[in-house]
């Protein structure tokens, strides 16, 4: 395997640990994508090639060969059902995105995702970013509903991407949580980091990203709370994991803590998330522009039957 080799030196901190997890924090990978490099021989300490499961040393060398392309996967044209253009200009486009559509392609993921229906649909996207997501100034889960935008413009993409490091970008989205948030309107302040013990989660963590969300009761239901949410930061999963840190899930979320037996009452085969608004001051103009979003049909259904129990 040809790539660029990464030697690093094992700190003191880290001495005794598995190496897909000291590289992983070393490297900024996954656990997983270590693993998989040390099951093809590409990991090294003091120069023995080792397991996912062996023990660093405090002061040993490890090593690790990382493929040339290690930013992702290529975008492949494809139309993909249900996307929907909110708006379009020489410098932006807005989407509304549907459950089960990825922001950009990524490894593990082999369905479908914005940036190749873009491109499948003839929309000239920046260059700006990783190949594979190139245009991509923010991100919504597979899970998630709703509207994202996108840059078409290298202007545009440095502007965006800057609005949202300056969090002067209005971010709306509905959720219904399990239960009843005392107090029905607050402010959650937890950092939010990667799960100790699992790659694919994010959970309340001391080393975490400072994570801040807001939210407000729409209407109280029975079993089930409709909120309103702005977030002031964009972690991954920020919502869902500062809803379960409270104890009130979004329905339909058994990765963190949602009752599978509701969701299935409800026929919800996802998180009740939806981005329902977006706003910004437009990078081309200087005016302040603002989308909105209805909920999909599966979203509706599920709140007019928590409505009606």
């Amino acid at each position: 395997m040809s790539g660029q080799s990464r030697i690093l030196l094992v700190p003191d901190g880290l001495d005794g640990e598995r190496v897909d997890a000291a590289a992983a924090r070393m490297l900024g990978l996954s656990r997983s994508r270590v693993a998989e490099l040390a099951g093809e021989g590409q990991v090294s300490l003091d120069g023995t090639p080792v397991g996912k499961s062996d023990r660093v040393r405090s002061g040993a060398m490890l090593e690790v060969l990382l493929p040339e392309v290690t930013s992702g996967v290529p975008v492949t044209p494809e139309v993909v059902e249900g996307v929907r253009i909110v708006h379009d200009d020489r410098d932006i486009v807005v989407v509304d995105k549907p459950v089960g559509v990825a922001a950009h392609p990524s490894l593990g993921w082999d369905g479908p995702s914005v940036t190749e229906h873009l491109a499948g649909a003839g929309f000239r996207i920046s260059t700006s970013g990783a190949p594979e997501r190139q245009g991509v100034v923010q991100r919504l889960d597979v899970g998630t509903s709703g509207l994202m935008v996108l840059a078409k413009s290298e202007q545009a993409y440095t502007v965006l991407k800057q609005a949202f490091r300056d969090r002067t970008v209005d971010k709306t989205y509905h959720a219904v949580v399990q239960g009843h948030p005392d107090p029905f309107d607050g402010t959650i302040e937890a950092p939010i980091g990667r799960h100790p013990g699992a790659d694919w989660k994010m959970a309340i963590t001391a080393t975490g990203r400072h994570s801040v969300t807001h939210y407000e009761t729409l209407e109280a239901m029975v079993a089930a709370t409709l909120l309103e949410i702005h977030l002031e930061t964009g972690r991954t999963h920020q919502i869902r994991v500062h809803m379960a840190a409270i104890k009130h899930p979004c329905v339909g979320d058994p990765t963190y803590g949602g009752d599978p037996k509701l969701a299935a009452r409800l026929g919800l085969e996802r998180q009740w998330l939806h981005a329902v608004r977006l706003g910004f001051i437009h990078p081309g103009t200087g005016e302040y522009v603002s989308f909105e979003s209805d909920y999909p049909d599966d979203l509706s259904h599920a709140l007019e039957q928590l409505r009606a129990s």
